[in-house]
Order: structure tokens, then C-alpha cells, then sequence
């Protein structure tokens, strides 16, 4: 909580959840089948910048249904699940964003 806060009456409602603390990292896996594209998508800058803004929290076996760009203009619903937390649940900017491939058959080719 800043001055400011304490000094207006505003109080911070993580403060007494054991958990409130930052992430320090999280790993999140994405489908194997994810084109070499997207995956670049996901190693963008700007990618974890959105990540870091739209999800306040992570804890592992959390899916996040994203959509990245997979080449030529074209976008693809992705599921990104959540592999380990270290550190509190709460992302931060200053929570790096590791990524790992797994193998579930999603993103096939029908």
C-alpha cells in the first residue's frame, strides 16, 4: 500500500491472504501441434506484456483460452495451461513468463 493509500483510507485487500505475494515466475505450457508462428507469437514481447496485463493471478492447472497469431494474418484459439507458480499467485511485471510445450493432441490438423 502506498502513503498516499494509507494517508486516503484505502486499504489493499491482499494483504492478509497468505498468497497475496508476487509470482516470481510461472510457466505455462502450450499445445506441441502450436505452429512454429505462434510460437513466436508467444515469445513476443508484446504477448507477455498482454498476459501480464489481462491475468492478475496464476496458480497451477489454471487454463487461460487465448488467441495468437499463427501466420499469414490468421489467429487461432490456443489453450494455455498453467505449469508451476513460483513464488506467490499474484503476476507482477516483474513475473517472468517461461513457456514449455506439451503433448495433449490439441491443435491437430482435422
Amino acid at each position: 500500500m502506498t502513503e498516499s493509500d494509507q494517508r486516503s483510507g484505502v486499504t489493499d485487500d491482499r494483504s492478509d491472504r497468505s498468497d497475496a505475494t508476487g509470482a516470481e515466475r510461472i510457466v505455462i505450457s502450450y499445445p506441441a501441434a502450436l505452429s512454429a508462428a505462434g510460437r513466436r507469437q508467444l515469445e513476443k514481447q508484446s504477448f507477455r506484456s498482454y498476459l501480464h496485463k489481462t491475468h492478475d493471478e496464476a496458480r497451477a492447472s489454471d487454463v487461460w483460452e487465448e488467441f495468437v497469431g499463427v501466420g499469414c494474418g490468421t489467429t487461432r484459439d490456443v489453450s494455455l495451461r498453467i505449469e508451476r507458480v513460483d513464488g506467490g499467485v499474484e503476476i507482477t511485471e516483474e513475473t517472468t513468463i517461461s513457456y514449455a510445450p506439451r503433448d495433449d493432441g490439441e491443435l491437430e490438423e482435422e
